[in-house]
């Protein structure tokens, strides 16, 4: 059974940076593409960045310039370094993974930015 787990969700403040982490448990394939979204307090969870196993990236407007998805040197790692964090990006961040049609969820982990 594939599981993803994500770390490195807190509190910082406006204007500061976070880094989140995700690895995959129990997968003997390769999940293309993995990716990061987020849901706030009463809206639909949202896409924030994917990237393929070929290393193409893809960003939510709201996200670029300040986010950076990268994928770890294990396989089944993704990251997301986030600058310049604002009050808007606080939210649920979860890690995703898709293995042909299936797509796979972490948990969540909290990311909160005060002002």
């Amino acid at each position: 059974q594939v599981q993803l787990v994500e770390s490195g969700g807190g509190l910082v403040q406006a204007g500061g940076s976070l880094r989140l982490s995700c690895a995959a448990s129990g997968s003997i394939f390769t999940l293309n593409p993995m990716g990061w979204y987020r849901q706030a307090p009463g809206n639909r969870r949202e896409l924030v960045a994917t990237i393929t196993s070929g290393g193409s990236t893809n960003y939510a407007d709201s996200v670029k310039g300040r986010f950076t998805i990268s994928k770890g040197n294990a396989k089944n790692t993704v990251y997301l370094e986030m600058n310049s964090l604002k009050r808007e990006d606080t939210a649920v961040y979860y890690c995703n993974g898709v293995w042909f049609s299936h797509n796979y969820w972490g948990q969540g982990t909290q990311v909160t930015v005060s002002s």
